[in-house]
């Protein structure tokens, strides 16, 4: 097995292509990973995220007119950008979205669905298999059982595929905070997603721009 380490191995956001997979209703209303209002904001604070680093992002569905549309608060961060439908299960096997894909002339390839234990693990495999340097997006994914999703995510990284979290992803993309271009976005998207910590800060701004209580004079 070929370890995954040193700063190549980081994610880059030039090199980067994103796929969210049948973020759909029918998919939700079986998921039982995750809270199901969890996986929807990490999904979108992702799709969101991408859109600020310039990462290409493929939407992709399977069979719409019976499972539902991608999830609203997805294609508002994409405006107009088509939804790939499919009817094959594995969304490596449609060509429409492998072609869309290669034509980003990327090889850092970026999953995340749902169900974690078909229509993420299935295109990470054959991808993987292919060549690809492919990462799964955990939290923005999630499976029919906590069961299904953790074997989903054990089976995955036996073939070579490296797993992480939405916001460490964010993080990997930013690398520096003296980038100050995407910085200031990507706090407020933070703000908008990460709940607590995005609170915190709010907080500290808050604390920063208080005055100070005045210091009685001596003697008085």
């Amino acid at each position: 097995m070929t370890f995954r380490n040193g700063l190549d191995s980081l994610l880059r956001p030039e090199d980067s292509v994103l796929v969210l997979i049948d973020h759909q209703p029918y998919q939700l209303a079986n998921l039982n990973s995750h809270d199901p209002h969890a996986v929807v904001n990490n999904t979108t604070g992702l799709a969101k995220t991408a859109k600020l680093f310039g990462v290409p992002t493929i939407l992709t569905s399977v069979i719409a007119d019976r499972g539902g549309l991608i999830f609203k608060q997805v294609t508002d961060v994409f405006p107009g950008q088509e939804v790939i439908d499919r009817t094959s299960i594995n969304t490596w096997e449609d060509q429409k979205v492998v072609d869309a894909v290669k034509a980003t002339g990327r090889k850092q390839l970026v999953i995340a669905g749902l169900w974690t234990e078909i229509c993420v693990a299935m295109p990470a495999i054959q991808a993987a298999g292919e060549g690809w340097d492919v990462t799964v997006i955990t939290d923005a994914s999630g499976g029919t059982s906590v069961e299904a999703h953790e074997v989903a995510i054990q089976r995955m990284i036996a073939a070579g595929i490296n797993m992480m979290t939405w916001v460490a992803l964010a993080a990997e993309w930013q690398r520096d905070w003296a980038r100050v271009d995407s910085a200031g976005p990507l706090t407020q998207v933070m703000i908008d997603h990460v709940g607590g910590s995005g609170i915190a800060y709010m907080w500290e701004q808050q604390l920063l721009n208080t005055p100070a209580p005045a210091v009685p004079s001596p003697g008085v």
